[in-house]
């Protein structure tokens, strides 16, 4: 996948990765069409961090999820 474009499908696209790698029990509640491609650069850091780690504690899965609902679309 070509993250290098600031798309809609991109966005989407990270944001179920990340559901995936966080095995977020809560993952309905984070729709991918709720997050706008004006907060990409914040989701792609999200999601570059999450993905290059190997394993997340409990208090950094729960920085993430509070973080990725700070970017959700009110």
């Amino acid at each position: 996948m070509d993250l290098s474009n600031k798309t809609q499908e991109n966005v989407e696209y990270m944001i179920e990765e990340i559901k995936n790698k966080l095995r977020m029990a809560s993952g309905a509640a984070m729709q991918p069409s709720s997050f706008s491609v004006d907060q990409y650069d914040d989701i792609f850091d999200v999601y570059d961090l999450i993905m290059n780690k190997p394993n997340l504690s409990i208090s950094e899965v729960e920085a993430i999820a509070s973080e990725l609902g700070r970017l959700r679309r009110k």
